[in-house]
């Protein structure tokens, strides 16, 4: 969200009222993803005495998991409004607008994709986070659905190279996951969900890791490298230690506990990314 606003801005187009639903809508998203998560998790049997992350509400008690449905409920209807508020934002009210003929309905589609497969990953008869989907959904919907549909929503046009930073996100979104999915691979294993970390072993999964982190940068690079303009804009590289830090950390330790800390690090190392690259376009 941030990453497609800072991309529209560097376009000198800007909508304030984007900016707010889009990230509110985000928020919801995620709020939503953690909470079916919660309770998908705790009906198939992954948050398990052997899981090594911090409890869960279901799983310590703190709410049934009946409530805990309801409350999901009541996050997608939200979310949903959310994202009504945003495409409207975009379009105008107007039923004559170009957006609301062209792109209206798409988008609304990809809104609802986005609150179904939030809900799916571990939910339902085959949830597809057990089956090592996660992936693939958290690239495509927190990289580059998230960037290019803020964008599109501030400038109302497409452009293709915004995918390099777009990509850059959902790499670094990934990597969250995959580090998640590293730390829990124990109880995974003993749950029958099987991550990519379940799938391809600790060792390999670790190289995976190092690789996503590797590629988030080298999209952001080329993307600068056809749009160059200034030095400037590659301000973004300050943080790359950050992420080295993160790798050797995942690569260094065995104690599923210890990893704990490198998950917030990587993602406030994200957001401190998205901030600098934003700026770097903008000086």
């Amino acid at each position: 969200m941030m990453m497609g606003s800072f991309l529209a801005l560097s376009k000198g187009k800007f909508n304030i009222w984007v900016f707010v639903f889009a990230a509110v809508t985000s928020l919801l998203l995620q709020i939503l993803s953690n909470m079916a998560n919660d309770y998908g998790d705790s009906v198939w049997g992954a948050d398990n005495i052997h899981r090594e992350g911090p409890d869960r509400a279901v799983q310590s008690g703190m709410i049934t998991a009946a409530l805990m449905k309801k409350g999901i409920k009541v996050i997608v209807i939200i979310t949903l409004i959310s994202g009504l508020l945003l495409l409207f934002s975009a379009g105008g009210f107007s039923l004559k607008s170009a957006f609301m003929k062209q792109g209206f309905l798409i988008f609304l589609a990809a809104g609802i994709l986005a609150i179904i497969a939030a809900i799916l990953y571990t939910n339902g008869k085959k949830p597809y986070g057990y089956i090592g989907m996660g992936d693939i959904f958290v690239f495509l919907f927190f990289g580059l659905t998230s960037v290019i549909g803020t964008f599109y929503l501030h400038t109302l046009t497409f452009d293709l190279k915004c995918l390099l930073p777009a990509a850059s996100c959902g790499f670094f979104s990934t990597a969250v996951l995959n580090l998640n999915n590293i730390r829990d691979i124990k109880s995974d294993i003993l749950a029958c969900k099987k991550s990519i970390p379940v799938r391809i072993g600790r060792r390999n999964a670790v190289y995976y890791h190092i690789m996503l982190l590797l590629a988030g940068f080298a999209t952001a690079v080329i993307y600068l490298i056809i749009s160059f303009q200034s030095f400037r804009q590659f301000i973004f590289i300050l943080t790359f230690p950050l992420f080295v830090i993160n790798a050797v950390a995942v690569y260094r330790n065995q104690d599923a506990k210890k990893l704990d800390p490198y998950l917030k690090q990587l993602a406030l190392s994200t957001l401190l990314f998205v901030i600098c690259f934003g700026l770097g376009i903008l000086l």
